[in-house]
């Protein structure tokens, strides 16, 4: 292979898309993010939309910008994969987008046509798909959130004209903008599997569960608007590549190999669990086999947190969702838990207390940001009444974090924040405090999620993390801490997603013409993985003795705390009767 050959990955997160022109051996040559735009309903908290449109012409700008910075010519761009957030895009049948604003314009054509991930307007809909009992509940953990796909589209259904809805084709995002980069409508397994209801191993599609959920049309006509053609396993060449008006848009070649995408969580784990790591700045001698990947819990942290790990058999866990078969390696499964909102969380906590603008100021002044200025405090704190360590310093002071519901391991979208130990104290220090117990609230429920995939049959030894959380240090030392376990930390945390969707363009480029049997197609994808990804840093669990029983006795509580606000919700709502 020569030494011009580079590829692209195209990562579409919740505000912003992102490319990132990696060379054959994983190194990130240039990148750029472009913002993009997020509707909200000043009437309505639940509601989330963005528009195709709006991300293809970010993506496009993202691609020339780091081909121009990097001086890269398009012929040496061998391949494209795609990772985007597990978003609904609905389009017509040209690939036209539809509207999904409730009203007057729902079901027309027209840009806002993505309900995000983070929509939940499909509480009802989704509760009516719980009752059902069918075999689609057994892998998503026995419960399956609003955020997926099918109870977006069933608020579809009960709220657009008929003739409009069966004019549309649905779409998980990444399915939708590889369907826009070829022309092939081609799903992957890492969309359908995880996020529209289909079950690869009970022959895809399941016909008696959208009759009872009042989707019969889709049973009607085989799945066209779902898609009917066979699936694809992560990064399996599409069509013919990019189509001659997707080359125009983006500036690069007809023809260039586009690989089946994935979910962006999923690209954070093929962009980390692969990696080597450092220990005390010496590399280790380990290069790890597929094998060793099920030992390896892949957290892509950021506004949300994703907890992704594989497995050579099924594991089913209640609360966590999967197992799914064939959406990364053929044959393995794959299990993914999650926490709604931990960055979001963490900003939340610092931005609503009295004392954020004097953290702004101090932080303006020091030149520096917010966090390093309240871990400075909290060390000062922690000096000022002896305590041994920041467990200690607030070890009266109890976080139970689920603000906007438990995605897992409760499945309940009804469980609420609580704090305990509270006092009349509103000034800097106590934001500090307020900051650490947040930390250790996420770190906590990073445990639970642990404990119960272990429980259940996965064998997870380390947690390999990327995302923005992993720049936190003293955050992911409390993780390796919590879990007793250790952390890897990613060579650039912001990188890893990118680089596991450009991944999946070398392997479509690879892959491209061949005939490969599942194996193959296996321990090629792992190699590259191997290859492309850069050496972490492994943070060890470092607590000592007393931290260890203050982090236990913390844990104990933390569980606590979710039976007592089940048992109290369960007193007022019989209260109220």
């Amino acid at each position: 292979m020569s030494q011009s050959a580079y590829y692209i990955g195209i990562d579409v997160g919740t505000g912003s898309v992102r490319a990132g022109l990696v060379k054959h051996d994983g190194t990130l040559v240039a990148t750029h993010t472009e913002e993009t735009i997020t509707w909200r309903d000043p009437q309505d908290h639940r509601i989330f939309e963005q528009s195709t449109n709006n991300i293809w012409t970010g993506m496009c700008t993202s691609i020339k910008a780091c081909l121009q910075e990097a001086k890269v010519s398009p012929s040496e761009v061998k391949g494209i994969g795609f990772d985007a957030t597990c978003s609904l895009a609905v389009s017509d049948t040209n690939g036209e987008p539809v509207v999904v604003t409730k009203g007057d314009q729902l079901g027309l054509n027209g840009d806002r046509n993505i309900i995000l991930w983070a929509d939940h307007r499909a509480e009802k809909e989704a509760e009516l798909i719980n009752s059902t009992g069918s075999v689609v509940l057994d892998y998503v953990g026995g419960t399956m959130s609003l955020e997926m796909e099918i109870p977006k589209t069933l608020w579809l259904k009960r709220n657009m004209k008929p003739e409009l809805f069966k004019r549309c084709q649905f779409f998980d995002l990444p399915d939708f903008l590889t369907y826009r980069a070829t022309g092939y409508n081609r799903r992957s397994c890492c969309s359908v599997a995880c996020k529209c209801s289909y079950v690869p191993t009970k022959n895809g599609w399941q016909p008696e569960f959208f009759e009872k959920i009042g989707l019969g049309e889709f049973v009607e006509n085989n799945f066209e608007q779902l898609g009917r053609e066979e699936v694809l396993t992560a990064g399996m060449p599409i069509g013919n590549g990019l189509s001659k008006k997707a080359a125009e848009e983006t500036g690069l070649l007809e023809g260039t190999p586009i690989g089946s995408g994935v979910i962006d969580a999923y690209a954070g784990w093929l962009g980390t669990v692969a990696a080597r790591y450092k220990v005390k700045g010496k590399l280790s001698d380990e290069v790890p086999s597929l094998d060793e990947s099920r030992h390896r819990l892949a957290a892509v942290a950021g506004t949300s947190t994703c907890h992704i790990v594989q497995s050579p058999e099924g594991v089913f866990v209640n609360g966590v969702w999967g197992p799914y078969k064939d959406v990364v390696f053929p044959g393995w499964w794959m299990n993914e838990g999650g926490q709604s909102s931990t960055g979001q969380l963490i900003d939340f906590m610092i931005t609503t207390h009295p004392a954020y603008p004097i953290l702004k100021e101090m932080a303006e002044k020091q030149k520096t940001n917010i966090h390093e200025v309240l871990h400075a405090e909290l060390e000062k704190l922690q000096k000022e009444e002896g305590a041994e360590n920041w467990t200690e310093l607030t070890k009266d002071v109890h976080f139970y974090p689920d603000l906007h519901g438990n995605r897992s391991p409760l499945a309940d979208p009804r469980m609420r924040g609580s704090i305990v130990g509270l006092t009349l104290d509103s000034n800097f220090g106590d934001l500090a405090r307020k900051f650490n117990v947040t930390m250790e609230a996420i770190a906590l429920q990073t445990r639970h999620i642990v404990d119960q995939m272990n429980e259940k049959g996965h064998a997870i030894r380390s947690i390999y993390m990327s995302g923005g959380q992993a720049k936190n240090a003293m955050l992911m030392q409390l993780f390796a801490n919590t879990c007793s376990m250790p952390v890897v930390l990613p060579q650039s945390s912001g990188a890893a997603v990118v680089l596991g969707a450009a991944m999946l363009g070398r392997f479509a480029a690879e892959a491209q013409g061949k005939s490969l049997g599942k194996d193959q197609r296996g321990q090629a994808l792992w190699e590259i993985m191997v290859e492309m990804t850069p050496p972490g840093t492994m943070v060890e669990p470092a607590a000592s003795p007393k931290e260890k029983k203050l982090l236990e006795a913390k844990y104990k509580i933390f569980r606590e705390a979710i039976d007592i606000q089940r048992r109290w919700r369960k007193e007022m709502e019989e209260a109220n009767q």
